[in-house]
């Protein structure tokens, strides 16, 4: 299916192949595809790029699809990593978290810092908590494999 060319957001590069390759959803996803184009908040004379989900309702082009900054997709991607490398070593705690210190880091960004911490107001967090590391632990295979392409692409770009 291909990515619709014709809305505000105007793609640049695209994977059209997208659900085929979802996760645990390939071959079965609404997610049909991504793109990485001109925002579609582009006033005239300033312009974006801007990272796009396209899901597809199997009738027509969902309002769930989801334009993002690129500095945000990359923002997500060291969240990510973040956490994951916390839940690596989250057996420590009893909890799998400290309840007096719930802050997992603090990136350092643009001078200040992403606060990447344990979500304590959340009424069930320790119930939450292990089913996100269950998850996290299933999907191990699946994520790594997306990790380690990140990380070569990454060492290629010369990081």
């Amino acid at each position: 299916m291909k990515i619709p060319t014709s809305l505000k957001h105007k793609p640049v590069v695209v994977v059209e192949n997208y659900e085929d390759i979802d996760g645990r959803y390939a071959y079965n996803s609404d997610t049909k595809g991504l793109s990485l184009g001109l925002a579609q908040w582009n006033d005239r004379g300033k312009v974006d790029i801007s990272a796009k989900v396209w899901r597809y309702t199997g009738e027509k082009w969902s309002r769930q699809s989801e334009e993002l900054p690129l500095h945000r997709v990359l923002d997500l991607a060291i969240f990510v990593c973040r956490s994951m490398k916390y839940f690596r070593e989250a057996y420590r705690y009893p909890k799998l978290y400290d309840p007096e210190n719930p802050v997992v880091d603090r990136v350092g960004l643009q001078g200040d810092a992403m606060t990447v911490e344990v979500c304590t107001e959340n009424e069930k967090i320790d119930e939450d908590i292990k089913l996100f590391r269950d998850a996290l632990s299933k999907d191990d295979e699946l994520l790594g494999e997306r990790m380690a392409v990140l990380a070569r692409i990454l060492k290629d770009l010369g990081y």
